[in-house]
């Protein structure tokens, strides 16, 4: 059974009176371990869909399904505690409160969650070890580079050992060489078993997946399946065929 089904999403918001389709009707199955990069230009729903398939927001007309669950069968309260449990989300913002450490950062949705202390302490430093983050536990977000906040951001995402991982351009404010580093380690986690679905703009990021949609206008148009290595000239060349 798929961990995440997009069923004929639409997406219709309003603008000072105009309608704006920012979804026409995008359907999608991911299937347990699968690392699914949806890419596409700013402003082609990419970010859209992924606040839908995590329960952020709510489509004019179609069904998301995670795990069995649909999500408009459930109150926003029910769904948050859906977010919490199975799906991880990992902004290109970052989001972390600034006036807490890093340790508390990624332990806060795992207390929320209902885990004890000890657990979520257990989990958070095994988190931080894997990131190469663990000597930085006690700093506050404004020591740290973009790169070591995206790794704390991907540790908090993950401290509820979620069915699902969503990126937001999760490298768009990092550097060639911090973002290489973050990708690199969430296609570690996706060899480890973890299913990763991102959005982006970029043909390097999306060549780390091992699938590839390709969005444009509210609407998937092409995709294909890549091979090991993040070649970028892979994604670039299937462009040049969608876009000849």
């Amino acid at each position: 059974m798929p961990v995440l089904e997009a069923r004929n999403l639409h997406k219709v918001y309003r603008s000072d009176g105009v309608a704006v389709k920012a979804l026409d009707g995008v359907s999608l199955a991911v299937e347990p371990g699968e690392f699914v990069a949806v890419m596409g230009p700013s402003g082609c729903g990419k970010s859209t869909f992924l606040h839908l398939l995590a329960g952020l927001d709510t489509p004019t007309q179609g069904e998301v399904v995670v795990e069995g669950h649909r999500l408009s069968a459930m109150n926003e309260s029910q769904r948050a505690v859906l977010r919490r449990r199975t799906i991880g989300f990992v902004f290109q913002a970052y989001n972390l409160i600034p006036n807490l450490t890093v340790a508390d950062n990624v332990e806060i949705p795992g207390l929320l969650a209902g885990s004890s202390a000890q657990e979520v302490a257990r989990r958070r430093e095994a988190l931080l070890e894997a990131l190469g983050i663990a000597d930085k536990a006690r700093a506050f977000p404004s020591q740290l580079s973009g790169g070591q906040q995206q790794r704390v951001a991907i540790a908090r995402a993950l401290i509820n050992e979620p069915t699902l991982l969503l990126a937001d351009e999760p490298t768009g404010n990092l550097d060639s060489r911090s973002g290489n580093e973050v990708l690199a380690l969430l296609r570690r986690f996706n060899a480890q078993g973890q299913t990763i679905v991102l959005v982006t703009h970029d043909p390097k990021v999306a060549s780390f997946a091992r699938r590839v949609i390709f969005m444009r206008d509210g609407r998937f148009v092409s995709q294909m399946n890549t091979e090991a290595g993040g070649d970028p000239a892979q994604v670039i060349a299937r462009l040049v065929e969608i876009e000849a």
